[in-house]
C-alpha cells in the first residue's frame, strides 16, 4: 500500500499537502480546522515587523470561464494585519497541539540584516519547523523594498537568504516570484545564499476584469483598482514550467522544491511531483471548496500510486524531468495524425470549424442520406497539431495516432538546414 508520509528537507508531515501562506493560514482557528480535516502542514501567513499593514476593502476578484467556473483569483491583500505577538503565540501553541504537522512561518522583513536577525530569533522561539522567505508579493510591498522588489533582484535573493542561514538553524525555504524573465536565475541565487529549498510559484501580476460601465477594475476600492496577485488553476501551466526548468538545470536540479500554483486535484499534485517537487502547497482550491478537499487529494493520490506500484512519492519524484528538453532536440520525423471515433462523435462540428478556419483543412464533412453529418480526417493534410482533439467536447473521441516511419530520429539541433547545428 502506498504511504503519503512526507519528509521534505528534514520536515516530516503525514502527507505532502501543505496549505500555502495565504488567508487560510492567517490564524490558529483556520489552521486547527485544516489539521482536523487532514492537511499535512501549513505555511503561516506572512509575518512582518510592526506596525502591521492596513488592508483595503474589497480584496479579491475572479476570472471565470464562460460556464461560470472560477479559474483564477486576483488578490490585493497584504501580509498578516494581526499583531506579531499574537501570531507568534498562536504558532507556538499550534506546534504544541499538533506536533506531527509541519508548521512553517512565512516572513517578509525590510532589507536590513538586523531586522531579519531580530525576526528570526522571535520565530525560532515558537518551535516551528522552518521559515519561508516571501520574495514574491507583487503588490503593496515592493514600494517598501520587500516582496517582488527583492525577488526580482538575484543579488538581493542571495544576500537575504545568506543572512537567514547565518542567523537561524531552521530550514530556509525561499519563495520565488514568477514575475521575472528566468526563474532559474532566482533559484541559482537562492542556492548560492544557502537555501535549503525553494517554493514556487508565487502569484502573478494581473488585472482580472474591467467594469465597462464604471470603467473601474476589480477588486474595486472606492472607484479605483490596482494590479494584484493571480492564482488558481489558470496558473498551473506556468508553475509546472518553472518547476521543470529548475529541476532540469544542472546547477539547480538538486535544489529541493515545494510546488505551488493551481493545484486543485490529486493529479495536479502528481504532475508537480513528477517534475521534481518534494511536496506541494495549496491555497485557491481550499478557498473555493473548503478544507475537506484534502480527503479527495490524499485518497486520489494514494489510489493512483497503488495502481502504479509506487510505495512513496520518492518513487516517482522527478520521473518526468528526463523527458523535458529544448525544442531543438525534438524529433522532426515523429508524426501523429488525428483519428475520429465515429461511435463517439456527436456531430457537433467543432473539430471541422477549428481545422477548416484556423488550421490545416484536414477534416472533411459529408452529409449522409439520413441527414446526419460524417466527419473524417484527411490523412495527407493532417499535421498532428492536436487542435481538433482540444476542441472536441467528447473525451477520447479524437485521438492522435502515431504513424509508422522508416526515417531515423532527426532533431533541428543536428539538421543539415540548421546553420547553427551542433557538431556533437
Amino acid at each position: 500500500m502506498a504511504t503519503l508520509k512526507s519528509k521534505f528537507i528534514g520536515i516530516t508531515s503525514p502527507n505532502p499537502f501543505w496549505l500555502a501562506s495565504a488567508p487560510p493560514t492567517d490564524k490558529a482557528y483556520n489552521v486547527y480546522r485544516a489539521f482536523e480535516a487532514g492537511w499535512g502542514g501549513v505555511v503561516w501567513k506572512t509575518l512582518g515587523e510592526a506596525p502591521e499593514p492596513i488592508n483595503v476593502s474589497s480584496r479579491y476578484s475572479a476570472h471565470k470561464s464562460q460556464s461560470g467556473e472560477v479559474i483564477g483569483i486576483n488578490n490585493i491583500e497584504l501580509i498578516s494585519d494581526r499583531s506579531l505577538e499574537v501570531n507568534l503565540a498562536e504558532i507556538r501553541q499550534t506546534k504544541i497541539d499538533w506536533p506531527d504537522r509541519a508548521v512553517i512561518v512565512s516572513l517578509m522583513v525590510p532589507c536590513e540584516e538586523a531586522s531579519w536577525k531580530a525576526m528570526l530569533n522571535k520565530v525560532a522561539a515558537t518551535g516551528c519547523d522552518g521559515i519561508e522567505l516571501n520574495f514574491g508579493c507583487p503588490h503593496g510591498m515592493p514600494e517598501r523594498g520587500m516582496g517582488a522588489a527583492v525577488g526580482q533582484v538575484p543579488e538581493y535573493v542571495e544576500m537575504i537568504t545568506a543572512w537567514c542561514k547565518k542567523h537561524t538553524k531552521l530550514p530556509v525555504i525561499v519563495k520565488l516570484t514568477p514575475n521575472i524573465t528566468n526563474i532559474v536565475t532566482s533559484a541559482m541565487a537562492a542556492k548560492k545564499g544557502g537555501a535549503d529549498a525553494v517554493s514556487l510559484i508565487n502569484t502573478i501580476n494581473s488585472i482580472t476584469q474591467i467594469d465597462l460601465d464604471s470603467m473601474a477594475g476589480a477588486p474595486n476600492v472606492g472607484g479605483q483598482f490596482t494590479s494584484g496577485g493571480y492564482c488558481g488553476s489558470a496558473v498551473k501551466p506556468i508553475a509546472l514550467n518553472m518547476v521543470g526548468q529548475i529541476s532540469r538545470n544542472n546547477e539547480t536540479g538538486s535544489l529541493p522544491i515545494s510546488g505551488i500554483g493551481g493545484i486543485s486535484t490529486w493529479r495536479d499534485a502528481a504532475e508537480f511531483i513528477s517534475l521534481g517537487a518534494g511536496n506541494v502547497q495549496v491555497c485557491t482550491a481550499a478557498m473555493l471548496h473548503g478544507f475537506k478537499i484534502i480527503t479527495e487529494l490524499t485518497d486520489g493520490l494514494a489510489r493512483w500510486m497503488d495502481s502504479k506500484g509506487y510505495q512513496t512519492i520518492e518513487d516517482f519524484k522527478g520521473a518526468a524531468v528526463p523527458q523535458l528538453t529544448d525544442w531543438k532536440h525534438l524529433d522532426l520525423n515523429y508524426q501523429v495524425i488525428a483519428e475520429i471515433n465515429q461511435d463517439s462523435c456527436i456531430e457537433c462540428g467543432r473539430c471541422y470549424a477549428a481545422c477548416e478556419d484556423t488550421a490545416h483543412q484536414a477534416i472533411k464533412v459529408e452529409k449522409l442520406e439520413n441527414g446526419q453529418r460524417h466527419f473524417s480526417v484527411i490523412n495527407n493534410e493532417c499535421v498532428g497539431c492536436n487542435l481538433c482533439q482540444i476542441t472536441c467536447p467528447v473525451p477520447d473521441c479524437i485521438t492522435m495516432v502515431k504513424q509508422p516511419t522508416s526515417k531515423p530520429k532527426q532533431s533541428w539541433d543536428q539538421h543539415p538546414k540548421n546553420p547553427f547545428r551542433s557538431n556533437k
